[in-house]
């Protein structure tokens, strides 16, 4: 006698299916019969309400350009309900069909599954830099992703023609995520797009101004950032909550200012005590991870990937990695936590203090250096031209 369990895991089975070969593929059939679009470029965000910052300067140069015309499409999955969703990926596959160009920032299992036309050029930009956490196909059977059967029957990054990436040296890693096997010429270390800010002097100076009107008592201080990636999954996504503001304010609240930046998905984040006011301040809302890593001294976060663009600056970083073991299990990494990082980790609140103490004499910028040159070595300013001239070529 089949289970409750088993009998819901069918019906979702057979629901996906209709609704991604049958529905989704129907869609798009019926509407790529009309003829390619060369001057249409679609930017698509998978689960973001807006263009994001990977996208951001891609999309700003191409909707200069007079000879293109720009569409975008958020669908948010998993923070909309079902219905919403599959009037996003409909509307969303009815505009890709006659699309010349087509901008994705992560996987979607939408456009990886469909039979896309060959005329459409599908370019990968990635959210990211570098190579940290496991993503994709890397996931496969742990707590974090799906059974490797359910990816290669919906692959995420089915349909691509490019992947950006920030080093020739995180190739494997995409190939492996991507299952991108026997394709590995589609991987391309352009540099990622939204580094290039990192080196517009327009942009650093905006952001220390900026910055200075958000957080006035910073002026005389260093400033540490706190940046730790989200727990859980997307839609349920939390911050860590082992920081003791109180304790790093007592500590070091005479030199240094701590500004706290939480993942975006995270809905609820911990709050700064009201006595740490004047030591303290939660910017999430306030400024871009872009400015706050152009201002900072020093780098707090675990497992996020913006270490490798704070790299780009070539400061002291801190991983405060209190829940390693547990992080590992749920969603593992590709190189060892403790050779990769480009600084020391710290378990407990007291660590953390005694290193960010020790860091004038102890902080090695040739360990920075390499960790940069390994995992971004295409990143120099120039990624967005050399990725619209790759694909509109």
């Amino acid at each position: 006698m089949l289970s409750v369990n088993k009998i819901k895991k069918a019906v979702s089975g057979a629901v996906k299916f209709v609704t991604f070969r049958i529905v989704f593929n129907g869609i798009y059939s019926i509407h790529a019969r009309k003829p390619v679009q060369n001057d249409k470029v679609l930017f698509v965000e998978v689960r973001e309400p807006r263009i994001s910052a990977s996208f951001q300067l891609l999309y700003k140069k191409l909707k200069k350009d007079k000879r293109y015309r720009i569409h975008t499409h958020c669908l948010r999955s998993g923070f909309v309900g079902r219905l919403s969703y599959l009037r996003r990926c409909t509307a969303m596959l009815k505009d890709l069909a006659d699309a010349k160009y087509v901008f994705l920032n992560e996987g979607c299992n939408v456009i990886g599954s469909i039979p896309m036309r060959s005329e459409t050029i599908l370019t990968q930009t990635w959210h990211a830099c570098g190579a940290f956490k496991r993503f994709g196909f890397s996931t496969a059977e742990l707590k974090y992703g799906e059974t490797a059967e359910e990816m290669r029957k919906y692959p995420y990054y089915g349909n691509t023609t490019y992947v950006t990436l920030s080093s020739p040296d995180i190739a494997w890693a995409y190939e492996e995520a991507m299952l991108l096997q026997g394709h590995t010429g589609c991987l391309l270390p352009t540099g990622v797009s939204r580094t290039d800010v990192f080196f517009q002097r327009r942009f650093l100076e905006a952001a220390r101004t900026h910055f200075a009107q958000c957080v006035p008592f910073a002026a005389g201080r260093k400033v540490l950032l706190y940046a730790p990636t989200f727990r859980g999954q997307a839609k349920e996504a939390y911050s860590p909550g082992l920081l003791d503001v109180q304790m790093l304010k007592q500590a070091l609240g005479q030199d240094y200012v701590l500004v706290v930046k939480h993942h975006p998905f995270v809905k609820s984040p911990p709050k700064i005590p009201q006595s740490c006011a004047d030591f303290a301040k939660d910017v999430t809302k306030e400024l871009s991870i872009e400015e706050l890593l152009c201002v900072s001294d020093v780098c707090i976060s675990d497992y996020s990937s913006l270490v490798f663009e704070y790299s780009l600056f070539e400061k002291p970083m801190l991983f405060f990695a209190y829940d390693l073991e547990g992080y590992f299990d749920w969603r593992g990494f590709y190189y060892d936590y403790y050779e990769l990082a480009p600084g020391p980790v710290v378990r407990t609140n007291e660590e953390l203090i005694s290193q960010i103490r020790q860091l004038e004499s102890q902080f090695d910028p040739q360990r920075v250096r390499e960790f940069r040159q390994r995992f971004m070595a295409s990143c120099d300013g120039h990624a967005t031209e050399r990725i619209l001239k790759l694909v509109l070529a």
